[in-house]
């Protein structure tokens, strides 16, 4: 078992992945993108797709130190989709009507209406096209993103998100600017599970972070786990945190 001490988002992760999963299923993927970025000859960009409390930023931090520390394999660059949240001011003064009923859009923040899809169509293609550009990140203190906090140049991307894959309107169109794909699936319960323990490291008491979980995180888990298109490479991952493909 391999350990990975990480903080991501301001949560200290304490992530194990298996000698399986790093050699069978990693390493491989790297070697795998290495190699098409070479024979491409242009940046690629890597979309991984998964429902929230499936680990993604922190493996894709793993898969960034994995890359690094094999000479053989290209350098790759991580980012996420979170800073394309609405503004908080706008879901504040936004609602969107969930089960016949009128609720503020700041009330289901990380809902895929509540990010500014157009936004993220148009600076995907500018990463997909090779640009050297800025890339939006959410920050948690502000409740809102910082435009250009980071600049892509990198020749292989990695970009994560809930949604990047999501088989409805508008949302599907991501895809065809993507070089490969990813997603990561997991049972219910163990994202449900994830989510509290996640939102109580942040210092939310149980309960007040169940009813958070139960009623904002837990329908953007089911859409993601229902309405996520296939990918090229297909994970699951279990409750010892560890990775498997998908039969």
């Amino acid at each position: 078992m391999i350990r990975y001490d990480v903080t991501i988002n301001g949560i200290d992760v304490d992530a194990v992945y298996s000698e399986e999963a790093v050699n069978g299923i990693f390493l491989p993927l790297l070697k795998k993108l290495t190699e098409l970025q070479k024979s491409e000859g242009k940046r690629i960009l890597v979309m991984l797709a998964a429902p929230p409390g499936a680990g993604k930023s922190t493996l894709l931090s793993f898969l960034d130190r994995l890359a690094r520390e094999h000479a053989e394999l290209s350098p790759i660059q991580t980012i996420g989709m979170d800073g394309f949240h609405r503004r908080q001011e706008y879901l504040l003064s936004h609602s969107v009507l969930r089960d016949g009923k009128e609720i503020r859009m700041v009330d289901i923040k990380g809902a895929p209406v509540t990010f500014d899809l157009e936004q993220l169509k148009e600076r995907v293609k500018r990463v997909a096209a090779g640009d050297q550009c800025g890339w939006p990140v959410y920050d948690r203190l502000l409740h809102n993103p910082t435009d250009n906090a980071v600049t892509i140049d990198a020749d292989i991307v990695l970009l994560e998100g809930n949604y990047l894959l999501l088989d409805e309107d508008g949302w599907r169109d991501l895809r065809a600017d993507a070089d490969y794909t990813i997603s990561v699936s997991a049972e219910e319960g163990l994202l449900r599970d994830r989510l509290i323990d996640r939102r109580i490291k942040t210092g939310v008491e149980r309960e007040a972070a169940i009813r958070f979980v139960d009623f904002s995180d837990m329908p953007n888990v089911r859409t993601c786990l229902a309405k996520t298109g296939p990918a090229d490479l297909e994970l699951t991952v279990d409750r010892d945190g560890d990775y498997h493909i998908r039969q």
